[in-house]
């Protein structure tokens, strides 16, 4: 047995990106920063952030995205993490996480 599940708790960096799919259906796209703040061994804060791009497809959920979430808006998400591979315009092969 194997579990493929994640929880961010962050804010959302920007207004969610709606798009719509060829049946009509929306989905929501967030980035959620996350962060940790600590003091190096010479006592100098240090300060680093993470980025995560998360897609919501629930029809419910999106809505909820689309009155409520705001750029700045603190989010609690969890599912699963996937992998994503693709080639661009260039020819080159590039990979993503996407929650």
């Amino acid at each position: 047995m194997s579990i493929n599940k994640v929880i961010i708790v962050g804010n959302v960096g920007q207004n969610p990106d709606i798009k719509a799919m060829s049946n009509g259906a929306e989905i929501a796209f967030l980035n959620i920063a996350t962060g940790e703040k600590w003091k190096d061994k010479d006592g100098s804060p240090k300060e680093r952030t993470d980025w995560h791009r998360v897609a919501i497809f629930n029809p419910n959920l999106v809505k909820i995205a689309k009155d409520y979430i705001k750029k700045g808006s603190k989010v609690y998400v969890e599912g699963p993490i996937r992998n994503n591979e693709w080639v661009d315009e260039q020819g080159v092969k590039r990979y993503s996480n996407q929650i």
